[in-house]
C-alpha cells in the first residue's frame, strides 16, 4: 500500500467525475447509467458496466475508493496495469450478473405468487408502477414479499463495491498474513481470516439476517458484494492453478 497505481489512479479519477457529474451537473445520469432490473423501462445493458461508476453518497464513494487504493495498488503492482483493469471489471461485471439473476429469482417467484392468485400482468404492472394494492392479495402474498418486489423494480444498484470485493479477495489471497482492522473494530486481524469474515456478513446479510437487526438491507446489495468475491474467488484459483498469476500484463 502506497504507491498509487495507473489503473488505481484513472478508476478513482473516473469514479470522482462521474460522481461530480450525477450529484452535482447532470442528476439524469444516475437514471441512465445506475444497473436497473431488466424488467424496468429504464435499463438498459450498459448499465452491467457503467453501474460500477456511480455512487449513491460520499461515504459511499469514500470507501470504495479508500478500498480500491489500498488493496487494488498492490495488486496491480504486481500483476501489471492491464492484468488489474481485465480482473477489475470482470469481477465487477460478474457482480452484476449475479446481483441481477438473484433479484430475478425473488421477483418472479413473488410474481408468480400474484398470477396463480389471479392477478393478470396488467394488474402486477399497475401495482409495480403505483404502489397501490388491494388488500385481499395478502391473502397468499405477504407484505414483505409485496415491498421486495417493489423494490428490486425500482431501485438501481449503484457503485465499485461488487469489483471491490473481488479485489479483497485476491488481496487475501495474495496476501494472506497482511493485517486488517476496521474503523469500528480495531483489532488487526489477518486478511486471511477477516476478508471471508467480511464476504460471509454479506452472505448473512443479503439472506434476509439485516432483518434480525431492524433493517431490511434495502439500499446495500449485497449480493453484488458476495458476486463480486464469488467471481474474483474462481480468477484467482483459476490462475494460481495455471500459473497465470505470475505473468505480468503490462
Amino acid at each position: 500500500m502506497g504507491k498509487l497505481t495507473t489503473a488505481v489512479k484513472n478508476l478513482i479519477i473516473i469514479n470522482v467525475f462521474f460522481f461530480v457529474a450525477s450529484q452535482y451537473v447532470m442528476p439524469q445520469m444516475y437514471e441512465w447509467f445506475s444497473l436497473f432490473f431488466p424488467k424496468n423501462e429504464h435499463f438498459g445493458v450498459w448499465q452491467i458496466v457503467t453501474h460500477m461508476f456511480m455512487h449513491g453518497g460520499f461515504m459511499h464513494i469514500l470507501f470504495n475508493m479508500y478500498a480500491l487504493w489500498a488493496f487494488g495498488s498492490p495488486l496491480e503492482q504486481m500483476w501489471g496495469t492491464n492484468k488489474f483493469f481485465f480482473f477489475y471489471f470482470s469481477a465487477g461485471i460478474g457482480a452484476a450478473l449475479i446481483y441481477t439473476g438473484v433479484n430475478y429469482l425473488q421477483f418472479n417467484t413473488v410474481y408468480n405468487d400474484l398470477i396463480n392468485g389471479g392477478l393478470t400482468d396488467g394488474n402486477i404492472q399497475q401495482i409495480l408502477t403505483t404502489g397501490k394494492y388491494d388488500d385481499s392479495i395478502l391473502a397468499y402474498v405477504s407484505q414483505k414479499n409485496l415491498t421486495d418486489l417493489f423494490q428490486i423494480y425500482h431501485t438501481p444498484a449503484v457503485g465499485a463495491s461488487g469489483a471491490i470485493y473481488g479485489v479483497l479477495v485476491a488481496f487475501g489471497m495474495t496476501f494472506p498474513n497482511a493485517k486488517l482492522a476496521l474503523i469500528f473494530f480495531p483489532v488487526p486481524i489477518s486478511a486471511k481470516y477477516f476478508i471471508p469474515g467480511l464476504i460471509a456478513i454479506d452472505l448473512f446479510l443479503g439472506l434476509g439476517g439485516s432483518s434480525l437487526f431492524g433493517s431490511t438491507g434495502v439500499g446495500i446489495a449485497h449480493f453484488a458484494h458476495v458476486g463480486g468475491a464469488i467471481i474474483g474467488y474462481i480468477m484467482m484459483k483459476y490462475w494460481q492453478k495455471n500459473q497465470f498469476n505470475n505473468n505480468r500484463w503490462n
